[in-house]
């Protein structure tokens, strides 16, 4: 797996994948912190302009995003493993966001989501691609967290 942060798409008929995996020199918690507070999404990450909602566990919240800010997706938290995995999505797919932390002040950031279903192909063409708002996301994150640890 690269972890250059640049994105890769896999298509098919019937379903969408796009990955990111970059290295950020951060603790795991830090990283973690960023990723589960909502309200400051907007100010360190570019992809989002609001999202709104707690980030735990069975919870909705509330996401815009600059690919389309007229559009609110509802997405529940659908897994939680603190500091390693957070999953959220809807009935048409889920992101995951793995970290795992090597020990020598580094961690492999991994942000996957696939969208799909037997409608798909219906509106498939209608969906932007996500590889540059994928490498805008983990390049934020990344300034974000190792900024963060330079303040510590």
């Amino acid at each position: 797996m690269s972890t250059n942060g640049k994105a890769t798409t896999i298509k098919t008929t019937f379903s969408r994948e796009t990955a990111v995996n970059t290295q950020i020199h951060a603790d795991a918690s830090v990283i973690w912190a960023l990723l589960t507070n909502a309200a400051e999404y907007p100010r360190w990450n570019s992809t989002v302009t609001s999202l709104e909602g707690k980030i735990q566990l069975v919870e909705t919240i509330r996401l815009k995003s600059y690919l389309d800010d007229k559009r609110v997706f509802k997405l529940k938290i659908k897994e939680w493993v603190a500091n390693q995995k957070l999953v959220w999505g809807d009935a048409m797919g889920s992101r995951v966001f793995t970290l795992t932390d090597h020990g020598d002040g580094t961690v492999a950031f991994s942000m996957t989501e696939k969208i799909g279903g037997l409608m798909f192909p219906l509106f498939a063409r209608f969906i932007p691609p996500f590889d540059e708002s994928f490498e805008k996301f983990a390049a934020d994150l990344k300034k974000e967290a190792e900024a963060v640890m330079g303040e510590k």
